[in-house]
This record gives C-alpha cells, structure tokens and sequence, in this order.
C-alpha cells in the first residue's frame, strides 16, 4: 500500500507540474495572434507601388496588434522569388504575401514553378486598385480609341508600344487591348517601367499602358496624349477620361490591384482575423490620404470575396497569356 501511495503521489505531481507548464505555456489559437512579429513579403524591390502598399499598412497593422510587421523584399524572378517564400512558408499566419496582379498570371507565364498557388497559397483580402491609362505619344494623330484602332490598322504593324519587360502588366494589358480590338501592334520591352516610359517621351515608341499617377506629369506637360483610362471606373484625377468600355472597346479592361495572401493551411480563425486588422487599417484617414497620393483606391472585403476574383483574374490573363503565346522560361 505505501508503494502504490507514493507511486499515486508522484503521478499527481507528475500530471500537476504538466498542467502548470501547459497553463504557462503561450497558446496557439487565433486568440494569441499575433503573439511574435509578422513577416509581409514583398515580391519586388523597394521603393514601387507594392512595397509603399506594404510599409504604410505594416506601420498601422503592427501598431494595432502591438506587434513589429516586419517588410521583407524578396524580387527577383518576375516575383516568382517572393510567392514561392510564402508558399513554402509555416502555415500559422505569421508570413504574409502582398503581391500585385502578378500572382494571377504567373502560372501562365511560367512553364515551371517550384510552388503551386491555388494549392499552397490562400487570398486573405483585396487590398487597392490603381487605375491605369491608355497613352500616345503626340506624334500620333489619334485623339480616342476608336481613331487609334482605325490608324492601327490602316498602318499594320506600324505602331510601336513600349512595356517593362515581357510578361509585365503593363505588356499584358496592352495585349489584353490589342487582342480585343484586333489590331497588329509591334511590342517593345524595356528593364522596367522608368526606361519604358523614356521610349515613348523621345518617341522610339508611340503606346504604352501604365499607372496614372506614373504618367500624369507627362500628361499634363503635353508630352503624352491619355485616350482612355483602363479600369471599370474612371480616374479621380481624370474624371473627364473615358473609361475603355465608354471609349467603344468592353472587354479591353485592365485593372492593376495589389492583394494580400497567406500560407495555404493557416486556421481560418487567423486569416479572418489578419483580414478584419487590414480592413481596419484601410479605412485610417492618414492611410487613405497616402495612398490617395499615390493613386491607390483602397478596396478590403472579405477572403471570399477575394478568392472569387483571384480565380476570375487568373481565368482572365491565362487566355491573355496563351492568345499571344507569351512565355518567359
């Protein structure tokens, strides 16, 4: 009997010592997150549109949760470097991916990936659109869309536009316009939206499609023409610029927006609860004044609501890729 006390002694001691350590230990729910600093990977280099996207929310994130968001460059690859990060990344919330409209057709573009982001990536919130414009060079007669596709295709093959690079937005919505309105464009491609757009200023190319507030000091000066503004809505700054819908071309549409993701396999209590702390921050009146400098409209909603227009945009620029046989490896 004193063998089988002490034996019952030291197991309650046992059991109760485990219970102490465990009510010691953090917890791993959707409660305690974040309980450590929160890595947001940038897939491009600093200074662009995502990277400015990224440091003005992770300020106003981390200061809401009380923990560091901590912004992580990783470019290279198209942004294939960045993505693959976070897919590969622990699924418990604390890597994060905010990318552009990339992440919707680099498959396409790709013939190899090391990561699958249907699979091992999961859309968490819509963060900003940024409108984008459809510029000549003045050397062009063309005063609406409809005269440009008239002059594109009196003139085949004649007309030169000018990208940041193949397998860029700004050569993809270009081609997502030529496709629509069947016209024969020569594509021009440059390391870069800067060197893109000094092409078309010395008028070694005529066309080119980028961000608004990239071109407008090139507008207002004259030396570039806006026919129309890309998205589904018109331009804050531009309100007097037709939308390509309203310009005679639906369906032409490009819309640039930045959007944020998670690990594939982080508990769903997590991703609502990072996707409800950056709706919040959206809505910041010093956040809003930033990004309205920046041209960036702000956008939020739901992960659902980002997950249905993930799969629409990726529907979308895979036929756009496959259409002009776009390819980068």
């Amino acid at each position: 009997m004193i063998r089988s006390l002490l034996w019952f002694t030291g197991f309650c001691l046992i059991v109760t010592a485990g219970a102490s350590q465990a009510a010691q230990s953090p917890r791993t729910n959707d409660a305690d997150y974040p309980r450590k600093p929160v890595r947001l990977v940038v897939p491009f280099a600093p200074g662009g549109g995502t990277d400015i996207i990224a440091r003005t929310l992770a300020q106003k994130v981390g200061a809401a949760w009380g923990q560091s968001v901590v912004v992580d460059n990783r470019s290279g690859g198209g942004g294939t470097i960045g993505t693959n990060t976070v897919a590969k990344a622990p699924a418990d919330g604390y890597t994060l991916l905010l990318s552009s409209v990339s992440v919707a057709y680099l498959p396409a573009l790709y013939t190899t990936l090391s990561f699958d982001i249907a699979k091992e990536l999961v859309p968490v919130a819509l963060i900003v659109t940024q409108p984008s414009l459809l510029v000549l060079h003045p050397s062009i007669p063309a005063k609406s869309v409809a005269e440009l596709v008239t002059l594109a295709n009196a003139k085949p093959g004649e007309i030169r536009y000018s990208s940041g690079g193949s397998g860029s937005a700004s050569h993809l919505a270009v081609e997502v316009f030529r496709a629509k309105a069947r016209i024969n464009l020569v594509h021009v491609p440059y390391k870069g939206g800067g060197p893109a757009i000094t092409s078309l200023l010395g008028g070694e190319t005529q066309m080119m499609i980028s961000n608004v507030v990239t071109l407008m000091p090139h507008i207002k000066a004259g030396r570039m023409r806006a026919l129309a503004v890309t998205g589904d809505t018109r331009a804050k700054s531009l309100p007097e610029l037709p939308t390509m819908a309203e310009a005679g071309m639906p369906g032409a549409e490009f819309d640039g927006w930045y959007g944020l993701l998670a690990t594939a396999g982080t508990p769903g209590a997590i991703v609502r609860k990072i996707n409800a702390e950056f709706n919040r921050a959206l809505t910041a009146d010093d956040v809003r004044e930033r990004f309205a400098a920046a041209g960036f409209e702000p956008l939020g909603g739901t992960p659902e609501k980002f997950a249905g227009y993930l799969k629409a945009e990726t529907r979308k620029w895979t036929a756009v890729v496959r259409e002009a046989n776009i390819r980068i490896d």
